[in-house]
């Protein structure tokens, strides 16, 4: 049976900028995997806007379906347009570095039986991460876990599988950057759906990383902070309210009994501790209402 069907049980989204010297050969082992899978596939790589040649390859390989940005428009942008066009019920997505071990896809989509994402985490026995890059995951993975309320070992994994339905419905709030990732995950983990993490190896990257390691890390725990406070505003608003109310509150008291006087700055602290909670609690009303209707 041909697994590159017309009308496909997945697609696979491969987004590819300036990857000419990984590109065949991360097709390649798509198209091996697909032949021994127990489902048939489509491959999809979007172009984002290559100047190496990558393009040019990638429309010369049979069996794929390739599409094109005139111009670089990131790598959350690149796995869009592969949503948009793809025919599969499942999605999944994967880099063309060759950093991902392919031959785990089928048990990626295996745990979409009982689970609406699976994503291969990077804690296998053999994980090449970068050492300047590892102090900035861990701070993320931290922050992320705690305003998510869930243990999360890989935040934003590029090796995941997930239903399109799903997807399309959080796609006005993915970005087009490299936080493609990180917001799916956090959007699903905060939303209640169910996500599993499954340990996979994480190989050297062929070619130069496209990661900016300060401004990403700094877009990335933005990233963070802004959607926990779109899906769980209450773990964002209330601990900056606690400690403000109690710091201006216990000021104020001491002042009152000691001094005798209360100062305005004070009575702001205790005030702005006091907004931030009912700002808080009003996002969560509407947070629990939309998911209500949208259920």
């Amino acid at each position: 049976m041909n697994k590159l069907a017309e009308m496909p049980a997945i697609s696979v989204i491969i987004p590819a900028y300036n990857e000419r010297d990984s590109i065949e050969d991360c097709v390649a082992q798509l198209r091996e995997m697909l032949v021994g899978a127990a489902f048939t596939g489509e491959i999809i790589v979007v172009n984002d806007g290559s100047t190496d040649g990558t393009g040019e390859i990638a429309d010369r390989l049979e069996g794929i379906r390739v599409h094109h940005h005139d111009q670089n428009r990131g790598y959350g942008a690149a796995l869009k347009t592969g949503m948009r066009h793809a025919k599969g019920e499942v999605l999944v997505i994967a880099d063309a570095d060759g950093t991902y071990p392919i031959e785990r896809i089928p048990d990626l989509v295996a745990a979409l039986e009982d689970h609406d994402m699976a994503i291969g985490a990077r804690t296998g026995d053999n994980v090449n991460v970068p050492f300047i890059r590892r102090p900035a995951k861990w701070f993320i993975t931290v922050l992320a876990s705690y305003l998510s309320e869930k243990e999360i070992p890989d935040l934003n994994s590029g090796l995941r599988a997930f239903r399109r339905r799903d997807a399309m419905r959080l796609f006005g709030i993915l970005p087009d950057g490299f936080s493609f990732t990180t917001t799916i995950t956090l959007a699903m983990l905060t939303s209640g759906m169910r996500v599993k993490f499954i340990p996979i190896d994480y190989f050297e990257r062929t070619g130069p990383s496209k990661i900016r390691p300060v401004r990403d890390t700094w877009n990335f725990i933005v990233l963070i902070v802004r959607t926990c406070a779109l899906f769980n505003p209450l773990k964002v608003f209330l601990p900056p309210a606690i400690v403000t109310f109690a710091a201006g509150f216990i000021k104020a008291a001491y002042d009152a009994v000691v001094h005798h006087d209360v100062h305005d700055s004070q009575l702001l602290l205790i005030t702005t501790g006091l907004v931030l909670g009912a700002i808080g609690v009003l996002a969560d009303i509407v947070t629990r209402t939309r998911l209500v209707l949208r259920d």
